[in-house]
């Protein structure tokens, strides 16, 4: 009995790991490279799988999602003999397992040698300014190359970015010093362009004030003299609508010559001979109340036809 049941436990374990050998589960976004006697046979796609045990052999099992790839700093040098440090990074996913596990023994490795031959290529046609100021164009280029190198090993490269480069020590020492110039400049023409605004901008508040303050003046004289005018229509009105004799005329004239006189520097004044008839005409009227002292009614101008008399204000010690 022992014997019959030795030979029934290795059978169920054989049975066991046949079972296990020939159900292969490959999980979602992996393929698995199935190999019959050395010889590959099919590519196993995500799911439950029968395989024959001890005659398919699983070779690889690949990741077909995309991968990330940093590479080391690699030297690199410019056209004009300067030599950089340039960090990259490649995203690539393989599209073909088969492809990728028998056209080339390490994709990766393949991948990085690839991209150091083809960054020193082209960074060796460009100087260093345009190798700072250029990185959208040397990705593209370097997109490009190795996407067609790669399409053969079934792997597809989708985007290629370049970290960092690290130009030497003195060339960064000299861009500091240009940068730190630069910056100083932008300072002094904004500084300049602020003050010239600012000239500006006070020039021409002054300049408005200035047209505001004149308008206003000009409106205030020109107010000023329609209240002169308006007062003087009314005072012209006042006395045509009172019809004043020649009485109120005569006195009016003589409160004006005291006016006349006014000031030192009045050497010289003209009476108009209208004031002669106006004092005749108020020495007449005042003859009505006695002789006036004096003789005045031979004090004035013989001269009743117009005209003016030139007196000569006396001298006073």
């Amino acid at each position: 009995m022992e014997p019959v049941i030795i030979v029934l436990v290795i059978l169920v374990v054989l049975v066991f790991i046949a079972l296990v050998r020939t159900i292969q589960v490959i999980p979602q976004a992996s393929a698995a490279i199935v190999e019959r006697f050395g010889r590959y046979t099919r590519t196993l796609n995500a799911g439950l799988n029968i395989v024959v045990p001890f005659i398919d052999t699983i070779r690889n099992r690949i990741d077909l999602r995309e991968q990330v790839v940093p590479f080391p700093p690699q030297p690199v040098i410019t056209q004009d003999n300067l030599v950089v440090n340039i960090d990259t990074v490649i995203y690539y996913q393989v599209t073909d397992a088969r492809a990728a596990t028998y056209e080339v023994a390490s994709y990766i490795q393949a991948i990085e040698q690839l991209t150091v031959t083809t960054l020193r290529n082209i960074i060796g046609g460009m100087d260093l300014e345009r190798t700072l100021t250029s990185r959208e164009e040397i990705n593209a280029a370097l997109r490009g190359v190795l996407d067609e190198a790669t399409g053969k090993w079934g792997i597809r490269v989708n985007r290629v970015e370049l970290k960092a480069i690290e130009p030497p020590t003195s060339i960064q020492d000299s861009m500091e010093k240009q940068m730190r110039a630069d910056r100083d400049k932008r300072a002094a023409i904004l500084t300049a362009e602020g003050t010239r605004q600012a000239a500006i901008l006070t020039a021409e508040g002054e300049k408005q004030s200035q047209i505001l303050r004149a308008e206003g003046e000009a409106k205030a004289a020109a107010l000023r003299a329609e209240g002169e005018a308006q007062a003087v229509r009314t005072v012209f009105e006042a006395i045509h609508a009172g019809d004043p004799d020649q009485k109120l005329l005569s006195y009016q004239y003589l409160q004006m010559l005291p006016k006349i006189a006014e000031g030192d520097a009045n050497k010289l004044w003209i009476v108009p001979s209208e004031i002669g008839d106006a004092l005749k005409g108020l020495s007449g009227a005042m003859g009505n109340f006695g002789p006036l002292g004096g003789g005045s009614g031979n004090g004035s101008s013989g001269n009743g036809g117009g005209g003016t008399e030139r007196r000569e204000k006396p001298q006073i010690d």
